[in-house]
């Protein structure tokens, strides 16, 4: 059976259209170049990833809209990497100066475990239980107060003496030897420490304090990377150069093949999905529409062939001519509805595939799905017109799939447009950071990089124990052998906010009610060249444009009666704007 890359259908422009520059490809997007960058800023982000895309191998890619998700994989297996190696340097740190120290190094582990698990406790909610964020707080202040006790007390040994009493350190009276400093009195206030006091030399908390600052250094060495990879390959210069793209060069036969697939399925119109969750990769639903007439004879015309590609085709230039400016705006018009995207796609349900590779992504195969699936009323395949609109450089993505049937002399339109919100906040900061941290001053790096030394060795633990943990799915997973799954997540929607600005909430609805205006008018435009009253269909589509409910589509509703009443229901997506103005005929 066929894999080749299935082609983006090519958008049908009307003569007028104007011409533009082509958008940028999926792989430059601005949207994915910040999830590349969210890979390095957050593990968590970046094993989700990982599990989606690379150990669950048999499991196929959502829709990736705007976005490049095999790009962002070659980041976080990169960004993984590199994080392994800078833990495993700090481990092996503390692991050669734990015996060269005395032993004194022993006493920074439980603070510095305390420091990693201080986020794990909080959670990643943004709202945690108030619980939770005691036993945080607890957490890590406890581990600050002993990390500092510990360290300044390996500080005043190194200056004061140790078991040696002819050793003296700064001054040529002993005014810091060991007759003025007791390290009994250190044992005492740390017990942990002292089981071998008289054992420990100057020398060995000379070491302990030499470790430390090495530590530091790696610290330092860490962030000084990331911040040089967002400055480089990841900069909104470089990062359109894929060819030039560091992490596109990884090796390895399960790398290299798990990126084919991921690119031969992530934009093509034949979308292999997971039962409970099949629209994942468009976002949130935003207010579905689901609508039923009865097609009744008009007397005063002659009756027509009705199918379901007869309205599509009456739809889709309407819809085609959105991307049409103001005949007075002159040429510089940017409105992200010229860019609008058409195409048609048809969704299959995974079951029953033996192997990924089967999956029938040939054009020859998808143009027989469609052909099949067009006029055919079925539960599990499934055709729809599907509209986009990549608006914010890609990082507001706004989706419309509209799917018609007739039947039993019944018109069944169902609208159902999902909504992707930007990226992350803190991902779209990358950028910030990373100029903050490059133009800052040798004390303030040397600062922050201080500061992450106590929880330094309890985080790279727990980094080395991920990737054990990570390592063993992947040997004893039977990931390889397993039968095909749907897409689970969608690793845009893992980054994309709760809600958008004020101003891209407007652009959302902008954009949905041009979409559902032009599409209930082509609709109305079929009917009535088949032949058909249109007086229903009219009235139902005015009351759901003004956010009404008619009774067939009840459930969840909200009524309101008054001459000056409003009514607006929302499932999903940005909240509606509230008002109490009349509502508005059309």
């Amino acid at each position: 059976m066929s894999t080749a890359y299935v082609p983006q259908q090519p958008p049908q422009n009307n003569p007028g259209t104007p011409s533009e520059p082509p958008p940028a490809p999926p792989y430059a997007s601005e949207a994915t170049r910040l999830l590349c960058a969210g890979t390095y800023l957050d593990p968590g982000y970046r094993d989700r990833v990982i599990d989606e895309l690379y150990l669950d191998e048999q499991r196929i890619v959502a829709p990736s809209l705007g976005f490049d998700a095999a790009r962002v994989l070659a980041h976080a297996l990169r960004a993984r990497r590199q994080e392994l190696l800078w833990s495993a340097a700090v481990v092996g740190l503390w692991v050669v100066g734990l015996p060269l120290s005395g032993w004194l190094l022993a006493v920074a582990l439980w603070p510095s475990v305390l420091l990693a698990v201080a986020p794990w406790i909080r959670g990643r909610a943004e709202r945690p239980p108030l619980y939770r964020l005691l036993l945080a707080f607890v957490a890590r202040w406890w581990g600050r107060l002993q990390f500092a006790f510990f360290l300044f007390f390996l500080v005043a040994f190194a200056f004061g003496g140790g078991s040696d009493n002819d050793s003296s350190f700064g001054s040529p009276d002993g005014y810091y030897g060991s007759d003025d400093f007791d390290w009994q009195d250190v044992t005492d206030l740390v017990p942990s420490a002292g089981q071998g006091g008289g054992l420990v030399e100057v020398w060995q908390a000379w070491f302990g304090i030499a470790v430390l600052v090495l530590i530091g250094m790696c610290v330092a060495g860490q962030r000084s990377q990331l911040a040089r990879a967002l400055a480089a390959e990841l900069s909104p210069e470089r990062f359109p150069d894929a060819a030039g793209d560091p992490a596109e060069k990884a090796e390895g036969a399960r790398f290299q093949r798990l990126m084919r697939r991921i690119r031969l399925e992530q934009h093509a119109p034949l979308v292999m999905y997971n039962e409970r969750h099949p629209f994942c990769g468009a976002g949130a639903a935003y207010d579905t529409w689901v609508l039923a007439v009865e097609l009744r004879p008009d007397d005063e015309k002659r009756q027509q062939p009705l199918s379901n590609r007869a309205i599509l085709d009456r739809v889709r230039p309407l819809i085609e001519q959105l991307r049409l400016p103001s005949e007075y705006a002159g040429a510089g018009v940017r409105d992200r509805l010229r860019r609008l995207e058409i195409d048609e796609c048809v969704f299959l349900p995974v079951e029953g595939l033996l192997n990924r590779e089967h999956a029938p992504y040939g054009w020859e195969m998808f143009e027989q799905h469609r052909a099949s699936a067009v006029e055919e009323g079925a539960e599990k395949r499934r055709h729809f017109l599907r509209i986009r609109v990549g608006g914010w450089e890609e990082e507001l993505v706004v989706t419309v799939f509209v799917r018609l049937h007739t039947q039993g002399r019944m018109l069944m339109l169902e609208i159902a447009p999902h909504v992707l919100t930007p990226v992350r906040g803190d991902f779209k900061d990358a950028d910030r950071a990373s100029h903050r941290f490059r133009n800052n001053n040798v004390l303030g790096k040397a600062a922050g990089a201080a500061v992450l030394v106590p929880g330094s060795v309890g985080r790279s633990l727990v980094t080395l124990g991920r990737g054990l943990v990570y390592g063993w799915r992947l040997l004893t997973g039977g990931h390889t052998g397993a039968l095909p799954a749907g897409p689970a997540v969608s690793v845009r929607e893992l980054a994309a906010e709760p809600a958008g600005s004020t101003f891209q909430e407007m652009d959302v609805s902008r954009y949905l009610r041009s979409i559902q205006d032009r599409v209930g008018h082509g609709v109305r435009l079929a009917l009535g060249d088949a032949g058909y009253e249109t007086g229903e269909f009219v009235q139902k589509i005015v009351n759901l444009s003004n956010g009404s409910t008619y009774i067939g589509n009840a459930e969840g509703a909200t009524f309101a009666v008054g001459d000056k009443s409003h009514v607006s229901s929302k499932s999903g997506g940005p909240a509606p704007q509230k008002g109490s103005g009349s509502n508005d005929a059309k």
